[in-house]
């Protein structure tokens, strides 16, 4: 396992301080805030703690409230607030410098047999194998700029383009980051840990959940022709909706097929479904976000 992987994990593990209450720490990416998928899958991993061991997670609703500080602790509560025969629910609330910043409601089932369909098909599209990551296809980035741009970029954003990361992404159609042409709301990336991780079902759901925040309004800006290096947008995870339906590893590779069919007033909606490389759909996604549009000098309030 990668020494960034491992310490993602141990990032989402969370420390225990009191009973139904856990402490994270951040991982930076390079932004200075707490990055969203980081935030839902700790607070995921929270609620699974105080769970029995029996019981997984099918779904789980959060709300963004507030940009978190990646240098400061994030506290965890969470409110057991039902335990039946067979779900268990939970909700929990992320709390920095005295503020709730996330909240979420996640919902437990116990393993029992059922009627099984999937008419989702996973899109025919390159493998994994025959793709660039995006580390890689930020460092060609770079190294294609003239001396005079490559020179103007400024330090945090080159060292955000060739960090290690936890999770290898690798899109199927990489678009250029600066300029992107405007293209159909439809994305296909592939994702996988950095390296093996311990069979522990659900850490791996942990994993995804972090991962899934990914790419999801970066597909609502798609028929715009912007994305997130274009200046004066603001564009930030209002809420996130995520589904578990099979059993899944992540660190085999998982295709994230995803879209975007509505956005207006300032919002985008985007849609996601993830593929194991066998085609079988193993979870789903929802996000709305905060795409506004501030090039013209307008300024929205909130």
């Amino acid at each position: 396992m990668s020494t960034i992987l491992g310490a993602l994990i141990a990032r989402l593990e969370l420390e225990r301080i009191e009973e139904n209450i856990f402490r994270g720490q951040s991982q930076d990416l390079g932004w200075g805030r707490v990055f969203g998928g980081q935030v839902l899958g700790q607070a995921l991993s929270a609620a699974e703690q105080t769970v029995p061991a029996d019981r997984l997670v099918h779904s789980f609703h959060g709300y963004f409230l507030r940009p978190g500080d990646a240098a400061k602790p994030i506290v965890f509560t969470v409110d057991p607030i039902r335990d039946g025969r067979t779900f268990t629910t939970r909700r929990v609330v992320a709390v920095q410098d005295g503020r709730a910043i996330y909240t979420m409601a996640a919902s437990f089932q116990i393993e029992e047999p059922g009627f099984d369909h999937q008419t989702e098909v996973m899109p025919d599209v390159p493998g994994p194998d025959d793709l660039l990551s995006e580390r890689e296809l930020g460092e060609r980035y770079l190294d294609s700029l003239p001396a005079a741009q490559r020179a103007a970029v400024p330090a945090a954003l080159r060292e955000r383009v060739l960090a290690d990361r936890p999770i290898e992404i690798r899109p199927v159609a990489p678009l250029p980051p600066l300029n992107p042409p405007a293209l159909a709301p439809r994305r296909r990336v592939w994702f996988r840990a950095s390296g093996a991780l311990p069979d522990r079902r659900a850490l791996h759901e942990l994993v995804l959940a972090y991962a899934s925040d990914f790419h999801l309004l970066g597909t609502a800006l798609q028929p715009h022709g912007v994305g997130w290096l274009t200046p004066n947008l603001q564009i930030a995870s209002l809420d996130h909706a995520m589904w578990f339906h099979r059993p899944f590893r992540f660190d085999d590779w998982m295709l994230y097929d995803l879209d975007s069919p509505s956005a207006q007033g300032g919002r985008g909606l985007a849609h996601g479904r993830w593929f194991t490389r066998a085609g079988v759909l193993v979870a789903s996604t929802m996000q709305e976000g905060l795409i506004r549009d501030r090039r013209g000098g307008s300024r929205a309030p909130g």
